[in-house]
């Protein structure tokens, strides 16, 4: 009566567990967890970059006489393009918007009378770009502000 235990009932065998099954679940379980906690935060981080004002300063100045602006502008949260030809430098605007830009381009273009120009973009959280061109149809561009 090997097959039996002391009160007569045959011996009950269990199954081994395997254990790499938990393991491969635990695996992908703990780096997904990890990975959505990752967005969650940068998501958080965005949205308060979205909500922050910003003031973003254009300049203009040289010696060309025949010069086409253009530069984009906020108004109720869309962006546009505007374009402006100045009778004289230099030349100064001025754009409010809210949240992290980037990409932004301020284009100088110099007519066919030619000179020479220089831009600058300044953004309040410190950003500053510029650029310079000379001739006849040159462009300064200003740009990833």
């Amino acid at each position: 009566m090997s097959d039996q235990d002391p009160g007569g009932f045959p011996e009950v065998v269990r199954p081994h567990r395997r254990l790499w099954p938990w393991v491969l679940l635990l695996a992908v379980l703990v780096p997904a967890g990890a990975a959505a906690v990752a967005v969650e935060v940068v998501a958080g981080e965005l949205s308060g970059e979205g909500a922050r004002p910003l003031r973003i300063t254009y300049e203009v100045t040289g010696t060309a006489e025949d010069v086409t602006i253009t530069y984009p502008t906020w108004r109720n949260g869309y962006l546009s393009t505007a374009r402006l030809s100045p009778r004289t430098l230099p030349w100064a605007g001025e754009t409010r918007t809210r949240g992290f830009m980037n990409g932004g381009s301020l284009a100088v273009t110099v007519g066919a009378s030619g000179g020479a120009v220089a831009c600058a973009v300044t953004v309040d959280d410190g950003t500053v770009r510029t650029a310079t061109a000379s001739g006849a149809f040159a462009t300064a561009t200003c740009d990833g502000f």
